[in-house]
């Protein structure tokens, strides 16, 4: 009998599958236990709300099929519990149709609701309905993840985009002035990148993008965030760092750079050098205000002769180079 049900179930679930069967009368948790195992999942069992809680806490189940009448801890209040802290999906099964409602289970977090007799093979169709509809849950929540991703990322250097800047900005911004935080902004560009462009075409340029911006997320630390704000220019926000501090960061990313060696012809090593410019948010300031400092910082190194960090501080301070 069983190799002829197994037959019939077989490919009806997913290797690793985990169904974990609720109910106080052994011969219904037994049974149905054994036969999820037979339509091939991992099925296991527990004799009260409160052991399947121990059971779903030592390892994850996709599916629990639960009593609603147990002693103890109803299957009502079990799937509250599962749904508030696991991510379980829970079928509900009653024998008292009279005393519980379809609108009852699902209102309460539940998936499906079941009533006693059970006929199997409608219990296993619910389970892979409810299976199927967790993974296309899951496969949209995937989709809309890498889309907001895409959003807000450069596609040549994985960067963040200016577009996500001036959104973070605001909210570093904010933070700044609520918690009262220094913050700083970098503004970087590439020395005579169109030269290298027309030199050695846009392809070898890209190249030069792309390890720059791995080099810029080196340098930085875990609560910093770079940006590509457009060409060959990049951003980098420093929340809780002042000018001096975000100084040294600068001088490392120049530094960096300027060690690294491009090949664009062969055994004709090229290297590649930045312009800085650093500047500390003014509370209550412009953004526009704000990013039109780092630039013109960025511009005094160039004028000074590239290759260079420069700082201009909000209007009371002066400004001040560091050069190579």
């Amino acid at each position: 009998m069983e190799g002829f049900v197994r037959n019939r179930l077989k490919g009806a679930a997913i290797v690793g599958q985990r169904i974990l069967i609720v109910d106080d009368k052994p011969d219904i948790r037994d049974s149905i236990c054994e036969y999820m195992r037979i339509a091939g999942f991992e099925a296991e069992s527990a004799a009260s709300a409160e052991a399947a809680l121990d059971r779903i806490r030592q390892a994850p189940f996709d599916v629990m099929i639960a009593d609603i009448a147990m002693p103890g801890l109803g299957g009502l209040e079990l799937t509250r519990l599962v749904k508030r802290d696991h991510c379980a999906d829970v079928i509900v099964m009653t024998g008292y149709a009279q005393n519980y409602s379809y609108e009852d289970a699902i209102n309460i977090g539940a998936s499906d609701f079941v009533i006693k007799p059970v006929r199997y093979e409608e219990l296993l169709l619910r389970v892979r309905r409810v299976l199927r509809e967790r993974e296309l849950t899951d496969e949209r929540n995937r989709m809309l993840e890498k889309l907001q991703r895409l959003a807000i990322t450069d596609g040549l250097t994985t960067l963040f985009n200016s577009r996500h800047f001036y959104t973070q900005l605001e909210l570093e911004a904010d933070r700044s002035i609520r918690y009262k935080h220094p913050l700083a902004l970098l503004l970087i560009d590439i020395d005579r990148f169109k030269e290298f462009n027309d030199t050695f075409g846009h392809l070898e340029g890209d190249k030069v993008l792309m390890r720059f911006s791995q080099i810029l997320k080196s340098c930085l630390r875990a609560n910093d965030s770079a940006y590509r704000y457009g060409g060959e220019e990049f951003t980098v926000i420093l929340p809780e760092t002042a000018a001096e501090e975000a100084r040294t960061v600068a001088q490392r990313i120049r530094a960096a750079l300027e060690a690294e060696g491009f090949s664009p012809p062969p055994g004709q090593p090229v290297s590649k050098t930045i312009s800085i410019g650093v500047t500390e948010y003014a509370p209550m300031e412009d953004m526009t205000t704000f990013i039109r400092r780092a630039d013109e910082a960025m511009y005094v190194s160039k004028q000074n002769g590239r290759n260079r960090v420069s700082v201009l501080a909000p209007p009371v301070a002066r400004i001040s180079n560091s050069t190579v």
